[in-house]
């Protein structure tokens, strides 16, 4: 029988708080067996998501349910204005990725720019963007302040699948590694409570999606969220957030930047930025054909 989302939730606690106490005494082969009991954990716990969320569970976690007073909400508002004029496509990922702090996907991009900003971001036109901001790079360099590029794989030094980032980043905060999703997610967790701070201290409420994407992201964050209250507390779930990067932190920094180093010896400049071409592709360019 399939463990229910709660009974995960409690797995995962339970293994982050061994995982800490193995990082803690150095032992790292009950440290390397408990990160794979975690990812297994995390993986059953994203698809218990979706099961119980139905067919259209993914639409669940970045669409606010229909309001159901008869007057228009501000999200409604937002979503009715018309989008000639609006900010261009690379502007808005640069936004949201700035708020992220860490290379993301584009469901999470584009949720978390309409969970703060004024205008939609429809993440399939994400597609295609990065290979427009590739050829761009490839006919003018450097001529734009910054660049919608990859993360890059810590093996292979090729585009992460499905992650994008910016090129003003240092490429030790692009690659990918082992414990990186883990990582970068936290980080997504901690600009999105500041983000929050910032709108509350200066004055401004926040929208009600960005409570949402903020109590998406504590759910998973071991003493990030309190049942008991209406909305996750920003300060919460940053410390939350940190005291469990402190786990993976020392590894994943180390494993980034051997990769780093490596990309910066081994690759072009457009190559640091957009990947290198995987071995299939470079057979294709040298000889014409496929092997």
């Amino acid at each position: 029988m399939a463990a229910s989302l709660e009974e995960l939730e409690q797995r995962l606690s339970h293994l982050r708080t061994e995982l800490r106490g193995a990082v803690r005494a150095r032992e790292k082969a009950e440290a390397a067996r408990i990160r794979r009991a975690l990812r297994e954990a995390e993986a059953a716990w994203e698809h218990a998501l979706e099961a119980e969320a139905g067919p259209d569970g993914e639409a669940l976690l970045t669409e606010p349910p229909a309001p159901q007073a008869s007057a228009p909400t501000g999200e409604t508002r937002r979503k009715e204005r018309p989008t000639h004029g609006s900010i261009p496509i690379r502007e808005q990922v640069h936004q949201a990725l700035t708020l992220l702090g860490a290379p993301a996907a584009p469901k999470l991009i584009s949720s978390t720019y309409e969970a703060f900003f004024t205008e939609s971001l429809v993440a399939t036109k994400l597609a295609s963007l990065r290979r427009d901001e590739e050829r761009s790079f490839k006919a003018q360099g450097y001529a734009r302040p910054y660049y919608i590029c990859a993360a890059l794989t810590h093996d292979r030094l090729v585009p992460a699948r499905g992650l994008l980032a910016l090129s003003t980043w240092p490429v030790e905060r692009r690659i990918i590694g082992p414990l990186s999703p883990r990582t970068d997610f936290l980080t997504h967790a901690v600009g999105t409570a500041e983000q929050i701070q910032r709108l509350t201290t200066g004055g401004h409420s926040a929208p009600d999606a960005a409570w949402r994407l903020l109590r998406r992201f504590a759910l998973t964050i071991p003493g990030a969220c309190d049942a008991a209250a209406p909305q996750p507390d920003p300060a919460r779930v940053i410390a939350a957030a940190h005291t469990e990067a402190a786990v993976h932190q020392q590894e994943d920094d180390q494993q980034r930047q051997a990769a780093a180093q490596r990309a910066r010896s081994q690759l072009a400049d457009m190559q640091q930025l957009f990947g290198a071409a995987p071995m299939r592709d470079a057979l294709r360019d040298a000889s014409g054909t496929l092997p």
